[in-house]
């Protein structure tokens, strides 16, 4: 049985092997720029912010502060760092495209079903990710406002955790789904007809975010898992209607 966790370290081998290489340097200078700028706003900020935040706590609930604190902390870091990964992953989109296809030719001896040109492709992978952001974007601004409801609140870093594994599998596995030409709305149907892969996957993927500069490989390398989970779950499920 193959592993989500297996298939991240599978594809960053992939990616990282001769003949790939060359493919991954586009999206790691991305991450690396993005990735120095989110740290640097965040070192300057977060003390801010905690502040801010720190002093919306109800008086009723200031003798739980010993662990509001704590909570409030990684929830923050758990929902800069979620929006650093949807902001990098919406500027290498066509780059995470183009890795995926070369993958996928590389392991199946064969392209994807994708009679699209380059350029087009390239096209509608940004268009892709603003289909996700809107998908996205609402579940986020819902889980904010839980967070201001008590009781609710101390349990937001698991529903931030539970969120984001949900989210970074439909990035990362949306790119060879993409390039096979499955619908967005498919897509999801199928990442919930192998939920556990899915999700594990997605867990995989935020702990390689939080990984200081492996993260730089191990996210294309990610993508590349993504392409051996699609081959091995999902290429074979039934398709819907467009």
């Amino acid at each position: 049985m193959l592993h989500a966790f297996t298939a991240i370290g599978r594809g960053t081998r992939l990616v990282l092997s001769p003949g790939m290489r060359r493919f991954v340097i586009a999206p790691v200078l991305v991450n690396l720029v993005l990735y120095a700028a989110t740290l640097a706003y965040l070192f300057t900020h977060f003390g801010g912010w905690l502040d801010y935040w720190m002093l919306k706590v109800p008086g009723w609930l200031e003798w739980l502060e010993w662990l509001i604190w704590p909570l409030l902390v990684v929830s923050l870091l758990l929902m800069v760092f979620f929006t650093f990964t949807l902001v990098t992953n919406l500027i290498a989109a066509p780059f995470y495209g183009f890795l995926a296809e070369k993958v996928e030719w590389r392991l199946t001896g064969s392209p994807p079903d994708d009679t699209r040109s380059l350029m087009r492709a390239g096209v509608d992978a940004l268009g892709r990710e603003l289909v996700k952001l809107r998908y996205m974007l609402p579940r986020m601004v819902l889980l904010f406002v839980l967070g201001f409801v008590p009781g609710v609140n101390m349990f937001m870093p698991l529903l931030w955790a539970a969120f984001s594994a949900w989210m970074l599998a439909i990035q990362y596995l949306d790119y060879p789904m993409d390039n096979n030409q499955v619908s967005f709305s498919d897509m999801r149907r199928r990442l919930r007809a192998r939920w556990w892969p899915t999700l594990t996957f997605g867990l995989g993927m935020s702990l390689a975010t939080w990984v200081p500069v492996l993260n730089l490989v191990l996210l294309p390398g990610g993508v590349a898992g993504a392409v051996i989970l699609w081959d091995h779950y999902y290429r074979h499920l039934p398709a819907v209607a467009r």
